[in-house]
Parts: C-alpha cells; sequence; structure tokens
C-alpha cells in the first residue's frame, strides 16, 4: 500500500510557545467542560446504562406507523418519562431506556415497563410487541463504575512506567504522558457535548486510544533522540509513517461510524466517534505538543 503523501511543514518558523499553545488551549477546554459536568450532573461523563444501572426495553410497532407517532405513543405509555428513545431503522425496533434513579424513585420495575408496553391501546390488539426486556441494578453498575475506572487508571499508569523505563529522561518521557492524557480527555469532553454515552464499548474505545497515543509518540520520540539525521530530517521521517497511520485509521473508523449510524447500530457508531476524535486530537498532540517538547529538549534543555 502506498504511503500518503505528508507535506513537509517548516517547523523554523514557528516557535515552541506557538506550537504547544494550541493543544494546551484545547486541552484546557477539554478539562473545563469535564469539571462543569462533574459540577451540574455529579459526574465527568454522561453515564449510560452500564455504569449507572436501568432497564432497556426493544419494542416493535405491531402496525406500521410514522416514526413520530410512535415516539409519541412511547412517551405517553409509561408513568414516567424515558431517558433515551433510539430508533434501530434496520429491525425497525425502538430502544427505550430507564436510568435505575428514576424508576426507584417513581418505585417501578422492569414488569411494570413491560406491561405498559403490551397493554397500551387495545389490550386484545397490542399495538407494540416487546421483543425483549434488559435490565441492570444500580449496586452493579457502580460496580461496574469502578471497575472501568481502574481499568483505565491501570493502562494509564502502566503505560507511563513504560515510556519512562524506555527513554530514563524526563522531558521526552512526559511529553507522551501529556500527549496520551489530552488524547483521553478531549473526546470524553467532545462526548458530553455530543450527548454521547459513556459504556462499556466506549470505555474500550478510549483504550485503544492509549495504545493509538503511545504508539504515534513513541514512533517521533524514537526517530528524534536514537536515529540519525538532524531534528527536522527525522521529525519528517516519523511523520511520513505516523501520518499515514493515523489518517488511514481515521478514515477507516469514519466510514464504519457513517454504516453504523445509518444501519442504527449505536454502539458502534459511538465508538467509531470518540476514535475519530481521538484520533485526530493525537495528531495535534504528537506534532505539536510532543514535538515542541522534543525541540525545546533537544536545542533548549538538558540535552543542549
Amino acid at each position: 500500500m502506498d504511503a500518503i503523501e505528508v507535506p513537509e511543514i517548516d517547523y523554523t518558523r514557528y516557535t515552541n510557545r506557538q506550537l504547544v499553545t494550541i493543544p494546551l488551549a484545547v486541552l484546557a477546554v477539554a478539562l473545563l467542560v469535564i469539571a462543569g459536568w462533574y459540577v451540574a450532573f455529579g459526574a465527568p461523563a454522561n453515564l449510560g446504562l452500564d455504569f449507572t444501572g436501568g432497564t432497556e426495553l426493544r419494542i416493535t410497532p405491531t402496525a406500521g406507523q410514522d416514526q413520530a407517532d410512535v415516539r409519541d405513543q412511547i412517551d405517553e405509555m409509561f408513568a414516567v418519562e424515558p431517558d433515551q428513545i433510539r430508533h434501530v431503522a434496520a429491525d425497525d425496533v425502538y430502544v427505550v431506556t430507564f436510568k435505575a434513579t428514576k424508576l426507584q424513585a417513581n418505585d417501578i420495575g422492569s414488569g411494570e415497563l413491560e406491561s405498559s408496553v403490551r397493554n397500551y391501546g387495545d389490550a386484545d390488539e397490542p399495538i407494540y410487541d416487546v421483543k425483549s426486556v434488559d435490565s441492570v441494578s444500580a449496586n452493579f453498575g457502580q460496580d461496574t463504575q469502578l471497575l472501568a475506572i481502574g481499568g483505565i487508571g491501570v493502562a494509564f499508569v502502566g503505560m507511563s512506567v513504560l515510556v519512562f523505563a524506555m527513554f530514563r529522561t524526563f522531558v521526552p518521557s512526559i511529553a507522551v504522558v501529556i500527549s496520551a492524557f489530552s488524547d483521553i480527555v478531549i473526546p470524553v469532553a467532545v462526548m458530553n457535548l455530543l450527548g454521547i454515552e459513556m459504556s462499556l464499548g466506549t470505555v474500550a474505545a478510549l483504550l485503544m486510544l492509549i495504545g493509538y497515543s503511545v504508539d504515534s509518540d513513541i514512533l517521533l520520540n524514537n526517530h528524534i533522540l536514537r536515529r540519525s539525521g538532524d531534528f527536522y530530517e527525522s521529525t519528517y521521517r516519523a511523520m511520513q509513517t505516523g501520518v499515514t497511520m493515523t489518517i488511514t485509521s481515521i478514515s477507516a473508523m469514519t466510514v464504519m461510524t457513517i454504516v453504523a449510524t445509518i444501519f442504527g447500530i449505536g454502539l458502534l457508531s459511538a465508538i467509531g466517534t470518540v476514535l475519530v476524535i481521538g484520533l485526530a486530537a493525537d495528531l495535534m498532540n504528537t506534532y505539536m505538543l510532543n514535538l515542541s517538547l522534543l525541540r525545546w529538549y533537544k536545542f533548549e534543555g538538558v540535552a543542549r
């Protein structure tokens, strides 16, 4: 496969401060969004059913009905308003979600929700059919939440230890760690703004981003610190490989997201969106933030 033609950027036109300003500003905004979300909702992200607990019903209309009418009827059939209604066009299924806190506050069980669907309209000829009912207890959701946070924490700490063991110098190592941290924080903030829920699937996408980030950052560090050639020649060689890999991954994830959205596969659509955002952030962090720190280290820092 031919490599993508990567333009040779004249980094000498930009100071380290100019290069580092944009990625740090984006990181600061992302942290503010997450902090504001925590203050407003008590959690740093828009937690899904996996982490909050609750009930999910998959229902189908027994007769052809307009989608707008179906959504209005679903709102009417329950004693409490659903937290989310999602239409899976491929199967003509409506996924209706209720958070555990809302059900507990109104003393409603999954059986009552199912009865509400079956008894809506004419009981002799039900308008809707319940395909499945899935429930997650609030306690199990909290345990899953702690497990997911612990998994991300262990992965990040393990990555940091490995990076410091590889380079054994502070600035190149911390450049990789900061870039990886930003590659996780930015997608989480955008997820909040886009209304994408944090689920086990999106947590897996964040773990993948740690791997993507470390891969591109270590590639850049190795070319600059351990291979022959001057700083800018080494940077361009690393970019030819790194940018090609990242853009190829972005293209693949974009296609997956579009297809999943068309067919109503919410989980794959969310995973693809998170990966596209994170990989785009990785391009910025690797070739602006990480590179500026490496250049300072090579020409002005302790390596001088």
